[in-house]
């Protein structure tokens, strides 16, 4: 069974920086790639980037140059890491298996998701 789980969210401080884990099993890790999301409640969901199986990364408008993903494929793990935390950065933050073999399309196959980690920032 496919399963992610995001994990290192939390109260950050502003103008920290977030470092978020998704660790998968139950697929083969390095043949997919993996997308990062973040939503706030009443929000529509918003992708921040992704990273595919080649090691190719894309980044949307919204992760406004603040957003490295990246991606250990002998832990079966993908990582975010977003800098200068700003106010309007608290959401949930998801990540999802992608299946684009082009980065420029990321966000339309995402089969799996995690269950998503709540991120605060405050001071």
């Amino acid at each position: 069974q496919e399963q992610l789980v995001e994990s290192g969210g939390g109260l950050m401080e502003p103008g920290g920086t977030l470092r978020l884990s998704c660790a998968t099993s139950g697929f083969t890790f390095y043949y997919f790639g993996i997308s990062w999301f973040r939503q706030v409640p009443g929000k529509a969901r918003e992708a921040l980037g992704c990273i595919i199986a080649d090691g190719n990364t894309y980044y949307t408008d919204a992760a406004m140059g603040r957003v490295t993903i990246s991606r250990d494929n002998s832990k079966n793990t993908a990582y975010l890491q977003m800098d200068n935390l700003k106010p309007e950065d608290p959401a949930v933050y998801y990540c999802a298996t992608e299946r684009a073999i082009n980065a420029r399309y990321c966000f339309v196959t995402n089969d799996f998701w995690g269950q998503g980690t709540q991120v605060t920032v405050a001071s």
